[in-house]
């Protein structure tokens, strides 16, 4: 788990099968003083995250897959939370 704040929305025309009808967002990871961590990832949200938002992220792939039904989806990070 880490805390992430959203910074955007992904749109595409063409995706896998398994990510049709998830809403997709950019988070960026932030490290214990809340400085970016790395490079923005791709997410998916069943919470209703907006832009702007803390979230608790998770990056275990296999939950994720659970989480739209397809074993072989290439799905990694979902949001798990809003923070306070």
């Amino acid at each position: 788990m880490q805390i992430g704040r959203v910074v955007g929305r992904a749109v595409s025309t063409v995706k896998h099968p398994s990510l049709q009808g998830s809403k997709l967002l950019l988070v960026q990871l932030l490290d214990t003083e809340d400085k970016p961590d790395g490079e923005p990832i791709l997410a998916i949200d069943q919470l209703g995250a907006g832009a702007g938002d803390r979230v608790v992220m998770c990056n275990d792939g296999a939950e994720a897959r659970a989480m739209v039904g397809a074993k072989n989806s290439p799905v990694r990070w979902f949001v798990m939370g809003l923070a306070d």
